[in-house]
């Protein structure tokens, strides 16, 4: 399952005037005026004991620092490179909720859009709470799904349709809403990888596409995100690792998790092309004008409540006050327990940083958290 640990970082960076926004247009290759800070970010991947790491912070649209260090896999010779492909996790969260708000904004879909509404047929079966579930719920995880499917027999039914994702989808809507929910939907906030996979399943089945080609088409290919696909990155791109160390093999069924809840998890790209996502929430789509209305990322970043460990959940965020940050900060973690990768995002700064590193377990959200620092201190400035 995909971890939604976030260590906490930062107290706060000394105050600066916030950065005029750059000119419109979404980061794509490194630029050559972007600081290099590899010399940085090679004694972090030594000390948490890493195979690799690459981080990026861009200012409005424009990538601004880059590094890269260690291996593409334990025992390769071959270097990472800032155009490596990294499993985003969790991180796809942000991408199915924007999504969704293109096909509100098309009207395809409403906010206050139910179950039982998208899927008519099958709201005979559903438990009455589900029917009234709405897709804000679903996308601020206040959707009343369970937050452990490992642990119900629906897991290993998602494992054996992994060629099949939209029916997989499809089996997990039927099993979780034909029981009552663990909570009333839009009631208690509860993190969950099945709340984001509905989600998904109710854009799919509006537009009668797939989940992975409606995102593709309707937001990677405009973003420009050209290395972006779905499960473990292939051939020769880094490789993701067990708990012992061992690399994982792309093509083994257990390099990721099931297709079914692609939604909430399963994106792979170049960190240069999250980049051009993150730079178009960090400009409330300012980088490519038209695609989505800037009221939108407002409803997009808008925290429904308090969330663990003081955090508010968006609709695919985290939001945090940060002093650095000059006020509210976007953030989101991402693992499917063999990679794993931070994003913070400070509009008031207009600033960003991403990082990503190809192995979880406990040294990874202390190693990114660190990267994140000396990204957000060469930056910003000097930390308080």
């Amino acid at each position: 399952m995909m971890t939604r640990t976030l260590v906490g970082i930062f107290v706060s960076l000394c105050a600066a005037p916030a950065f005029a926004a750059g000119p419109a247009s979404a980061p794509s290759e490194v630029p050559a005026s972007a600081r290099d800070v590899s010399a940085e970010i090679k004694p972090i991947v030594e000390k948490y004991k890493l195979p690799g790491m690459a981080a990026l912070a861009i200012e409005g649209d424009q990538i601004t620092l880059q590094g890269v260090a260690g291996v593409r896999w334990r025992g390769s010779k071959e270097a990472i490179t800032i155009n490596d492909q990294f499993h985003l996790g969790s991180d796809t969260k942000a991408m199915t909720a924007t999504l969704c708000a293109m096909l509100v904004e098309q009207g395809k879909l409403k906010w206050d859009t139910t179950l039982e509404e998208v899927f008519p047929k099958f709201a005979p079966k559903m438990n009455a709470d589900f029917k009234k579930c709405t897709l804000r719920n679903l996308l601020t995880n206040r959707g009343g799904c369970p937050g452990d499917l490992s642990k119900l027999p629906i897991w290993g039914k998602l494992w054996s349709m992994r060629g099949n994702p939209v029916g997989s989808r499809q089996a997990l809507l039927e099993a979780i809403t034909s029981q009552p929910p663990e909570y009333p939907p839009g009631t208690k906030f509860v993190y969950s990888n099945a709340n984001f996979a509905i989600a998904g399943h109710m854009a799919e089945e509006v537009t009668h596409t797939p989940w992975e080609k409606l995102i593709t088409e309707r937001l990677f290919k405009p973003l420009g995100m050209k290395s972006a696909g779905f499960g473990a990155p292939q051939g020769d791109q880094p490789r993701g690792h067990f708990a012992n160390g061992k690399p994982v093999d792309p093509k083994s069924p257990q390099s990721d998790n099931p297709s079914g809840i692609g939604p909430a998890g399963t994106v792979h790209c170049s960190l240069p092309d999250w980049a051009k996502f993150v730079a178009f929430h960090l400009t409330r789509g300012a980088s490519h004008p038209g695609l989505l209305k800037p009221e939108t990322f407002d409803i997009l970043h808008k925290a429904e409540g308090e969330g663990d460990d003081a955090y508010a959940y968006a609709m695919g965020w985290l939001v945090a006050a940060r002093g650095w940050a000059h006020g509210d900060a976007l953030t989101h973690a991402g693992s499917n327990t063999m990679w794993y990768c931070v994003v913070w995002i400070a509009p008031k700064r207009n600033v960003a940083a991403l990082v990503a590193t190809n192995e979880a377990g406990e040294n990874a959200p202390k190693a990114c958290d660190e990267a994140i620092g000396v990204l957000l201190q060469k930056q910003l400035g000097k930390l308080k």
